[in-house]
């Protein structure tokens, strides 16, 4: 019997009206029962009294069977009820029989505001107004997405857990997906029959020899977006080209029959070994290049037994990247402080707990740049947004010029950094720290008195100030300057490396290992995992060949006076090292 359906009839006996569908009157029902169950003195049964208070008995029971059914069902649906209540039913949208609400898309298109903005990401409704102005690459490329879904635009440039970063109730829910606007299939760009079609043509990866074989089927094979990132550099990129051209300066002097029938080129460098004397540089977005991004550099590091800088900008999570670890595989970590301390400490925690080797402290992107082809290329990505009265009184006016990907990804970045700096990140981790991005001998010293164990020389690759000096003419300066230098804390380089002859340059002048970042975003955007190791046995057999034609078997063999200038070593191009002719 239905909850309403006694309720009426215990009504209905209340009033002494008949119980539909019966042939009996509520009164006789009650009469009866009366009889049997009435008191024994007073009025009996035939008294109209006693029949009206049967009545009301049994009523009153028939009342009390309704409690006892609401106590036992419906109390139980209503706490059921309160607990699939979800705190985004007042939104718009369709509520599951589950509880979850599913927000729909026509609702979401309303929050376009600085202050009321919403997104969706992977189906998913996000409320950042909150997080707009902490958000790394600026409010402007979440506002020209606002409203929208950003799944495409939003994956290759965050690692899977960026979202967490927001605050629970910033995560609304679901959108449901049949308010979503059909997409209609276009077909393939002109973008995606290109790359389509230079796949097709490439070799595979054994197929390349040379490190620079990388970079020319890159250009070919990768996404505007993902070629202008990899290869932007600094305004007119004078320094990027100087990078590669110094090493053009300077020329062995081989020793000859020296017996190089064996070799080793295994060194140690931060107390970590390497089978190699080169280390992949920390560069960020791989997965512009290839889906499973960062992922790749870890995994052909640790085939080939060389050491992976992390990008703190990496496109995978940190998680993700320590997870696809081999077992002993060393990695180390380079950050960027934040503007927010609280979240450097956090993470330089979070780095030693998961078992990076050392930390790497990035200090020559001091202040934002120009990086010329990434801005012109990006145009699509972060589009100017036209201001409105509401939005703008809760901001100033965007800049006209587009964010390009380095721009979206360094919002986050502190410039105001000092030496104390080195001392807050102590305070915070007990690892070995490298200072990197020193482009001048004197820092150098500064570093040995702060007490970091080691320092990169780099210029960023180019990327940031242009006219910044080439690493390996700072490398030089040092040999002839502060040789003593390279016994206070171990030196290493990158920038400009295309070649093994390059790095065996390097490593005569006192460089422990050197960084190559550009040529393995290349080789992984061309060929995945394969190209990354790929690049290493190129390297492999270039250092090879370049150690044992200058007479040298091992690293440890390698030593100045076997590298300098070009031309002949007379006058002024002597280099200081060497015994007076």
């Amino acid at each position: 019997m239905s909850r309403t359906r006694l309720a009426a009839q215990a009504q209905a006996i209340w009033r002494g009206a008949p119980r539909a569908g019966t042939g009996a009157s509520a009164r006789s029902i009650g009469t009866r029962r009366w009889a049997s169950m009435g008191p024994t003195t007073g009025a009996g049964p035939s008294s109209s009294g006693a029949t009206s208070n049967g009545v009301r008995y049994t009523a009153l029971a028939a009342l009390g069977a309704v409690a006892i059914y609401s106590a036992t069902h419906l109390r139980p649906t209503l706490l059921e009820d309160e607990r699939l209540r979800s705190k985004h039913d007042h939104l718009p949208g369709t509520k599951q029989p589950g509880g979850q609400k599913l927000i729909s898309y026509e609702e979401v298109q309303k929050h376009t505001r600085r202050d009321d903005c919403w997104v969706i990401i992977d189906g998913k409704v996000y409320d950042v107004t909150d997080f707009l102005e902490n958000h790394p690459g600026g409010e402007g490329i979440i506002l020209a997405n606002a409203g929208k879904d950003a799944t495409k635009i939003f994956k290759p440039l965050h690692p899977p857990d960026a979202l967490d970063i927001l605050a629970p109730e910033a995560h609304l829910g679901p959108v449901d997906p049949l308010t979503m606007p059909e997409v209609e299939d276009l077909g393939p760009t002109d973008e995606e029959k290109r790359i389509e079609q230079a796949r097709k043509s490439m070799p595979g990866a054994d197929a390349m020899l040379l490190i620079d074989d990388f970079e020319v089927w890159a250009e070919k094979v990768l996404s505007g977006t993902a070629w202008n990132y990899y290869r932007s550099a600094a305004d007119r990129e004078i320094s990027f080209d100087e990078n590669m051209d110094a090493f053009r300066r300077y020329y062995f002097r081989p020793r000859i029959l020296h017996d190089v029938t064996n070799g080793d080129l295994s060194t140690t460098f931060m107390g970590i070994k390497s089978t190699l004397p080169i280390f992949i540089s920390p560069a960020a977005m791989a997965k512009l290049g290839h889906p499973a991004g960062e992922v790749n550099l870890t995994k052909g590091a640790g085939e080939c037994g060389i050491v992976q800088g992390i990008s703190i900008n990496a496109s995978c999570s940190l998680d993700e990247i320590m997870a696809a670890r081999k077992e002993g595989q060393k990695v180390i970590f380079q950050i960027y402080l934040n503007k927010d301390r609280k979240a450097s400490e956090a993470l330089l925690q979070k780095v030693e707990r998961l078992g990076a080797a050392a930390v790497m402290f990035t200090v020559d992107a001091a202040y934002r740049s120009k990086r010329t082809r990434d801005v012109r290329a990006k145009s699509h990505v972060a589009a100017p947004i036209a201001e409105t009265s509401a939005s703008a009184s809760a901001s100033k006016a965007p800049s006209k010029a587009p964010l390009g990907v380095s721009a979206a990804i360094s919002g986050y970045q502190d410039t105001n950094l000092t030496w104390d700096d080195i001392k807050f990140i102590r305070k915070n981790t007990k690892l070995p720290i490298i200072v990197k991005g020193v482009q001048s001998v004197d820092d150098v010293q500064l570093c040995v008195d702060a007490g970091v164990e080691g320092v990169i020389i780099s210029n960023h690759g180019g990327r940031q100030l242009d006219f910044a000096p080439a690493p390996i003419d700072i490398l030089y300066e040092m040999r002839a300057n502060r040789p003593e230098l390279f016994e206070k804390i171990e030196v290493m380089v990158d920038g400009g490396v295309r070649s093994g002859a390059d790095v065996v340059k390097a490593l005569a002048l006192g460089a422990k290992a050197v960084g190559l970042g550009r040529p393995f975003l290349y080789a992984n955007g061309t060929h995945g995992q394969e190209g990354v190791e790929r690049v290493c046995q190129i390297m492999a057999e270039e250092i090879t060949n370049t150690m044992r034609n200058c007479g040298a078997r091992t690293i440890k063999e390698l030593k100045p006076e076997m590298v300098g200038p070009a031309g002949p070593w007379v006058g002024q191009n002597r280099p200081t090292w060497l015994p007076k002719a």
